[in-house]
């Protein structure tokens, strides 16, 4: 990861967490477009959106460059890659800020500024929370969007005990995927750069604190889509449904 006589240069940090997490989902742009086409089609033109954990901001950069009208608040726990997002991405011209707070705990909504929202939108990370922590979420969403308000979820949702032949049919095409591309492991490029950052003077202290934080990934196993459906309705949401899907990679809808 390239550094500077300055310091750590954090847009090439930004670029490179892109790379790794395009390693194990090669989809991951075409999940972006088409979480952004649904966003459009969805909600005025000016608008404010909650990008839930953002990590360092790469769905949030998405949505501003595409909609220079919008406005987004991105919410992340880690301190490292918030740090990165910060010094990468800035306020973006005052359209863009960034709020420290665990999803899904009690009072994390405390630190959001006020209004309500139009949107809210996560790629690849509410997989990290607990049952309890989602529906929390959710009923909180519930709140805070607007009515007509929607929500897009770009994530890894299995099917589950609810159709195990599809879960393990999605498993051979996934363990067929990564062979053809040499792939090992899915975690390979994650692991190694979480190492390659740690070694970077100004993130040190950070590391520490994720540590503290137990921001480590999740030993839980990832919640299956009808647990993200049932509580998206029982939270209050009117339309629930997947409007994009390779398998399991996929993106949920949902409108208040």
């Amino acid at each position: 990861m390239e550094r500077t006589s300055r310091g750590p240069n954090w847009r090439a940090l930004l670029k490179s967490w892109d790379v790794q997490q395009e390693s194990f989902n090669r989809l991951r742009e075409r999940r972006f477009t088409v979480m952004l086409d649904a966003l459009e089609a969805s909600v005025p033109s000016e608008f404010t959106a909650l990008d839930l954990g953002s990590g360092p901001g790469s769905l949030s950069v998405r949505v501003l460059r595409r909609f220079p009208r919008a406005h987004v608040v991105a919410v992340d726990y880690d301190p490292v890659t918030l740090r990165i997002g910060r010094g990468a991405l800035g306020d973006f011209r005052g359209r863009l800020s960034w709020v420290e707070a665990k999803l899904g705990a009690p009072g994390w909504t405390d630190r959001l500024p006020p209004g309500k929202f139009d949107a809210a939108l996560s790629t690849t990370a509410l997989h990290w929370l607990t049952r309890t922590e989602l529906t929390s979420l959710y009923r909180d969403l519930d709140r805070l969007l607007r009515r007509g308000g929607v929500f897009l979820n770009g994530d890894h949702l299995p099917w589950g005990d609810s159709a195990p032949a599809f879960e393990r049919l999605a498993g051979r095409v996934r363990t067929q995927r990564k062979r053809r591309v040499g792939l090992d492991s899915e975690w390979g490029a994650w692991e190694a750069w979480w190492r390659s950052a740690e070694k970077i003077p100004a993130l040190r202290p950070l590391f520490e604190e994720r540590e503290r934080r137990a921001a480590s990934h999740p030993a839980h196993g990832d919640l299956s889509l009808s647990v993200h459906e049932r509580a998206l309705r029982r939270a209050g949401f009117r339309e629930v449904g997947v409007i994009w899907q390779d398998f399991t990679n996929r993106v949920l809808f949902a409108r208040r």
